[in-house]
């Protein structure tokens, strides 16, 4: 028989929430970005009132950068329409009226340009790359249930692509961002994993055995999947290609192993097991064999692992700290770890974005959730999202 809800939820995906005070330290998209000495200072320069307003909350995004007036700036971005979608993007260096770059982009609407264009500036003033016109897909929890939601970071583009007024979770992209992985109990009542191709508007159950079936999530290539199966009557790490087919077994003791990450070269695989007691987190390789515990040595519980896509020295993941939860990176150089968010209310759930610099994370607060932007580098935390898209969770982000 398979495991209840309540079972799956507690002693599966390790998903354990405090909610304490009120919220601090964050800032939404209308606001200033906060004054941080780091920060590049940037002018951003428009004909047109829309595409300057929307440059100016694209960048507010970023830690890495402060909007100021033009006599108070190291760069000058100018963005002017140039055709149906398209958006010339000049950028000017001090007080010199001559572009050191000039360029146009196209996008599939004038906000997807914008973000492209704001992205390559990003990614000439900076060593960083650009990931403001990646998008978003997360889990949305209204009136008992929970269906699957994609977007853009700013959430102006926002779409449910299930409606099954069923419980669904997990999602996760393919590489290239044309299909979906996730869990659901639509149909058979049960955590299934199920594979949606966007682009044909069709979905397939990819594993569906007794027990759970969860954590789905498509290595770098695209070729395999990592997920946890409890069909042996525990729940265990199995790989498989891009159809569910061709499984193998990576784990196989009594511990309970979940939420699995590879590596960007996709050789190993990072992942929660309870085997010392409490969640720690656990290296293996992607083809089996012995695996071997990361000292992170910063918490009694650390779950939710998600391993850095530009830099793997790095993991973050999920830590219990002083009767609730925050986010931690660990450094394999370092053979250490630290805290790196400092919510009031619970902070779990982190994702990479594709730079290897900023995580989307959720922040659990008075029973509420919302997806934040943290950057690891300055700290700064952006609010998404307005509490009236619902209790929105388990960000997956692409480029």
């Amino acid at each position: 028989m398979r495991l209840s809800v309540s079972l799956f939820i507690i002693f599966i995906t390790f998903k354990f929430f405090s909610n304490l005070g009120a919220q601090s330290g964050v800032i939404e998209l209308e606001e200033a970005v906060r004054e941080n000495s780091g920060a590049l200072p940037i002018a951003i320069e428009s004909t047109s009132s829309s595409i300057l307003s929307y440059s100016r909350q694209v960048f507010g995004l970023h830690g890495g950068y402060r909007v100021v007036t033009t006599n108070e700036s190291v760069f000058r971005f100018s963005l002017e329409l140039s055709g149906t979608n398209s958006v010339k993007l000049s950028i000017f260096q001090g007080s010199e009226n001559n572009a050191v770059y000039t360029s146009t982009f196209k996008g599939d609407d004038l906000e997807h340009a914008v973000c492209l264009a704001c992205d390559c500036a990003v990614e000439y003033t900076s060593k960083d790359i650009g990931f403001f016109a990646g998008k978003l897909s997360f889990v949305v929890k209204k009136h008992r249930t929970s269906e699957i939601y994609i977007s853009d970071l700013l959430f102006t583009k926002v779409r449910a692509v299930t409606s099954d007024r069923s419980f669904a979770m997990g999602p996760s992209w393919s590489p290239d961002g044309t299909k979906l992985l996730y869990t659901t109990y639509h149909k058979s009542g049960f955590p299934d994993i199920y594979l949606m191709d966007l682009s044909a508007g069709v979905r397939q159950a990819i594993a569906n055995f007794k027990g759970t079936n969860n954590g789905a999530q498509f290595s770098p290539d695209g070729s395999r999947i990592a997920m946890t199966l409890s069909g042996s009557g525990n729940a265990e790490l199995y790989t498989s290609n891009q159809n569910g087919r061709e499984l193998r077994r990576l784990t196989n003791n009594n511990s309970l192993e979940t939420s699995p990450s590879w590596s960007p070269d996709g050789q190993s695989i990072v992942y929660a097991s309870d085997a010392p007691g409490r969640p720690q987190l656990f290296v293996a390789s992607a083809t089996g064999g012995a695996r071997r515990r990361l000292p992170t040595n910063i918490s009694r519980y650390c779950a939710e692992p998600d391993w850095n896509p530009r830099n793997s020295s790095q993991i973050t993941f999920t830590a219990a700290v002083n009767g609730g939860f925050q986010i931690a990176l660990y450094d394999a150089k370092l053979q250490s770890s630290k805290i790196i968010s400092n919510l009031k209310g619970s902070a779990v759930e982190p994702t990479w974005l594709n730079d290897g610099r900023h995580i989307i994370l959720t922040e659990r607060l008075d029973g509420r959730t919302r997806l934040m932007l943290l950057d690891s580098f300055s700290g700064q935390l952006v609010a998404l999202h307005k509490a009236s898209l619902g209790d929105a969770c388990e960000a997956s982000f692409v480029y």
